[in-house]
């Protein structure tokens, strides 16, 4: 009786489904675990055939295969480990494995099935495989997209290079052109310029107003043409990369007064440029062509943007830092909102009107600066003028 009362304790507490049947097929007993699977209560199971918990067809086949081990002893349903349907009451089914004994109990012939529920394990074998596929087409979605972006890559690397040989191309062409232009246009510009100056002589005496007038005119339209070819090729030789700075040691103030004597002459109806020197030391370690393009595209800036009977400032101060120049006028200034723009190439600002240029200049004078290692700012408003300062630290 202790045997039998501990065998029972231990069926119906087992957390597997247990369930006997004889050779018939009938249920004999089913243990609280196989009856919450399965949704039925013992008295629903016990005396009907086991058939009833199977989904088709596993339901039609079970039968042959007890009359199967009937006759020739050979059962289909020993075994453990197999992985079988479950049918429960709602009609709804779930994944177990099955392991399946014989029995002899008082000369009658049993078989016990034991039930482990794999409903977890299928779910998350389910859910590994959805994600699986889910990284395949994603792989293969992402490898198609890359394949497709190395392709468009590809394509635009060809049109890149074609582009960039077609340029090169136009950048030989256009260096040609400036070149000759250049190189033609000064030749009958000088003759110009002298015939201009020869006739000025030859009539001083005449005391003609008007040959004076549009000699006047002549000097002025051969200077910006000048200053025009002159922008376009320092523009030219920047880009290509042909300049290259020739430092040396020369007297600042000295050289400073060169400048002012020579663009005195540009200088409109009683312009007057100022030139003065702060420091004890005057000599400088720069690139004089360099240096006197900035200095004369500023100061030509600073008479061309100034009305008459106005004065222009040129200074310079050389410290233990640094030396530097600045220019100085009370022009018609710079609008705030184009100041970022004042460097570019090629760009004027709006309230330039007809005052001639090129647009060239002040990106001229940022790349010769920069390139011998200086800074440029300046500071401007409209109609009230603008102040230049190149700072060079000292070598």
């Amino acid at each position: 009786m202790k045997n039998e009362a501990l065998l029972n304790s231990i069926v119906e507490n087992a957390i597997d489904g247990i369930i006997t049947i004889n050779d018939r097929g009938i249920v004999e007993s089913i243990n609280p675990a196989a009856c919450q699977l399965f949704l039925y209560s013992p008295e629903e199971v016990v005396g009907r055939n086991i058939s009833m918990l199977m989904p088709p067809p596993d339901k039609e086949r079970h039968d042959d295969y007890i009359e199967r081990y009937r006759h020739t002893g050979q059962a289909h349903i020993i075994g453990y480990g197999r992985d079988v349907i479950g049918l429960k009451k709602d009609g709804s089914v779930f994944p177990f494995r099955l392991g399946v004994s014989e029995v002899k109990y008082e000369g009658e012939r049993m078989f016990a099935g034991f039930i482990h529920d794999l409903s977890h394990q299928k779910e998350a074998e389910n859910r590994l495989m959805e994600y699986t596929q889910h990284l395949e087409d994603v792989v293969k979605e992402r490898t198609t997209s890359l394949n497709e972006t190395i392709e468009e890559l590809t394509k635009a690397k060809e049109e890149v290079s074609l582009s960039l040989e077609k340029e090169k191309e136009l950048g030989k062409l256009k260096s040609r052109l400036l070149s000759m232009a250049s190189h033609e246009f000064r030749t009958p510009l000088s003759s110009i310029q002298l015939s201009a100056s020869l006739i000025e002589r030859y009539t001083a005496q005449l005391e003609n107003a008007n040959v004076e007038k549009h000699l006047y005119k002549i000097k002025g339209a051969v200077n910006n043409l000048t200053t025009i070819l002159n922008d376009f090729l320092h523009v030219e030789k920047a880009e290509a990369g042909k300049v290259e700075v020739k430092w040396g040691s020369f007297d600042i103030e000295h050289f400073c007064r060169e400048i002012v004597d020579e663009i005195q002459l540009l200088a409109k109806k009683d312009q007057n440029i100022i030139y003065n020197h702060v420091g004890k030391n005057t000599e400088v370690f720069l690139d004089r062509n360099l240096l006197r393009n900035c200095i004369f595209n500023l100061m030509s800036n600073a008479i061309k943007y100034s009305g008459e009977n106005t004065t222009i400032h040129l200074s310079t101060c050389i410290d233990a830092d640094s030396f530097t120049i600045t220019v100085e006028d009370n022009g018609i200034g710079i609008p705030k909102e184009e100041h970022k723009h004042l460097f570019e190439a090629f760009f004027r600002a709006q309230n330039t009107g007809n005052i001639p240029g090129t647009g060239l200049g002040l990106n001229i004078v940022l790349r010769y600066v920069t390139l011998m290692n200086g800074t440029i700012n300046f500071k401007s408003a409209t109609n009230e003028g603008t102040l230049f300062t190149i700072t060079f630290p000292i070598q």
